[in-house]
Parts: C-alpha cells; structure tokens; sequence
C-alpha cells in the first residue's frame, strides 16, 4: 500500500514537473515585447513612416515585438522610460542626458549622419527675404521679432542657441522677443518658410529633412547662424533590460546600413548607420548646461551675495568634475 502511495506521488510530480516545463517552454518561446520611443522632432504621422521600416526590419533580426511609441512632446518619451512603458529609444543629447537622470537610461549607440559625421549642428533660420542677415542682425532686433524655439529638452532647438547664440550675448530668449513659440522642428522650420515667425533655432538634419520632403519649404530658408558640432543623437536603452536583449539590440544598430535598402531606409531618417557609444557622449552636454546656468546666476542681480558665491563655487565644482572625466577618458 505504502508502495503504490509512493508510486502515485512520484507519478503527480513528474506529471507537475513536466506541466512546468512544458509552461516554461511557451514563454520562452513567446516574443518578448518592446517599446521604442522616439522623440517629437516633427509630427507622430512622419515620424512613423519614417522609422517604421527600420523598427519592422528590428522586429524581424531581434525576434523581439518591437512596438514604436510617440508623444507630443520630447518630456513624453522621457517619463515613459521613467515608469517602463519605453524601454529602447531613439533621443537628442540633452533629452538623453535628462532620461540618464530621471528614467534609468544608458545610451549605448549614437547614429552617425548622412553626410559621414558623427554630429550636427544647431541651425538659426529666417525666411530668405528677411533682412536679418546675422546672428547680431537678430540679437539687435529681437524686441521686435516672433522667434520660433525648440522644446524645452532638444539639444539643437533650445540648449545649444540658449547658451551659445542667447546666454554669451546676455540675452533670455524667452523674455526678450516679442513672442516666443515653443515648437519641433519640423514645426518651427514651415513656421519659418511660411512667414508665421521671424526667425527659429532648428537642427540641421531637420532642413535636411526638410530638403527631402518638401524641397519648396526647405527652398525659402535662409541660414544665419550655426553652433559649434553637436555630437549625433544617442539611442538609449532602460539599465534594467535583460541582458540577451541588450546583446540583440546591439547587434542589430552595429551591423545595419549594410545592404542597399537598408541604406534607402536610413536616407529617408537621413542616417548613414549606428556606432557603439555609451553615457560620456553626454558630457559636454552636461558641461553646456551648467555653463549656461552659472551664466544664469552669474547675471541675477536679485540673489543675495553669499547665495550667490555658494551657486557659483558648486557649479564650478561640478564643471571640475566633469572636466576631470573628459580628460581620463583621453
């Protein structure tokens, strides 16, 4: 009796055990499933066609379901890593370095552009038949004029001109127009070209999009300030993510731009590929923010002196710091 008892037990536990596994098995072999974010630098319709085939073309190499999620703003694809609902996304520097922050991200790759670089630039633009014709034309003027500025989080729209065209010339760009509208690229570009504003900061790629959509439009712009090289946008994936995933994931960016439609795909995103990087990419970024805040502090003539003196010695702690960093990595 003890025996058949025995036999019965060992009997529902294989059968338990092999349940398991067999449940196991499935999941193992189910997809797994993410989201890729990309930020707003035009409107969700273009930016979907544009990226679809490359996310349908991961999809395929991965194994993984790839889902592409948009936001209306570059703050949206930020707090959606933050609570886990993006886990891959495609970011300019300063939105990244904000997503490294806030949203446990790490870069890991960074596109390299279509004319060979490994950056871009912050462009300042006016409609051709506008008579401001440098940037000093603008900052002259700039009682007077609608400026067309970037989310509060693009590195080219609105970090790069805020320090380098607006904070060395003493100026608050969003005090100082006569009217500031924050918008994407895209937005501020056919702003630009259809009269509606007098002058916007965009990024170069933007106009170089542009130029390949609507080559009318791009035709009406006329250049009259360009930043220093900004280092290409960065693709971030959430510190968490499964290690065979991450391995995926970057074999995938590593080796694609190869063959001649994957080179059509990356020419419509004005690409020309995917290059290993990781979160020093960011610190000139960080360096640029600080910057334009000790500009900040350095100007309030409201602060009281020791509060003042306070801000500015933690700020250049922090700059030393960073500096520290860049120079060990040489």
């Amino acid at each position: 009796m003890q025996r058949r008892s025995t036999l019965a037990l060992l009997a529902t536990t294989a059968a338990l055990w092999l349940n398991m596994t067999s449940v196991q098995a499935q999941t193992a072999a189910a997809p797994r499933e993410l989201s890729f974010g990309i930020i707003s630098t035009e409107s969700s319709n273009n930016l979907k066609s544009a990226w679809q085939p490359l996310l349908d073309d991961l999809q395929k190499s991965t194994g993984l379901k790839v889902n592409a999620f948009f936001a209306p703003d570059y703050a949206g694809v930020i707090e959606a890593m933050r609570f886990n609902k993006v886990q891959v996304a495609y970011m300019g520097n300063k939105s990244a370095m904000e997503a490294v922050d806030r949203a446990s991200a790490e870069v890991f790759a960074k596109v390299t552009q279509a004319d060979g670089n490994q950056g871009y630039f912050s462009l300042m633009i006016v409609h051709k038949d506008s008579p401001l014709r440098t940037l000093d034309d603008v900052i002259k003027a700039r009682a007077s004029l609608n400026l067309g500025y970037g989310d509060p989080n693009s590195t080219s729209g609105s970090l790069v001109p805020g320090y380098y065209a607006f904070a060395q010339n003493k100026v608050d760009p969003t005090r100082d127009f006569k009217r500031v509208v924050r918008a994407n690229h895209e937005t501020n570009i056919l702003a630009v070209a259809n009269k509606q504003v007098d002058v916007a900061t965009v990024a170069s790629d933007g106009v170089d999009r542009m130029k390949i959509k609507m080559p009318e439009k791009a035709a009406e712009l006329r250049e009259v300030w360009r930043s220093p090289l900004i280092s290409s946008d960065p693709i971030v994936w959430r510190k968490d993510l499964d290690a065979d995933s991450k391995r995926r994931l970057a074999e995938f960016f590593m080796k694609y731009g190869r063959d001649s439609r994957e080179m059509d795909i990356l020419k419509t995103l004005t690409l020309a590929g995917f290059v290993k990087s990781d979160n020093r990419q960011l610190v000139p970024i960080r360096q640029l923010e600080l910057a334009r805040e000790r500009t900040k502090v350095d100007a309030d003539t409201g602060m009281a002196a020791d509060e003042k003196a306070r801000k500015l010695q933690d700020i250049d702690r922090r700059l030393d710091e960073l500096g520290r960093q860049t120079a060990s990595a040489q």
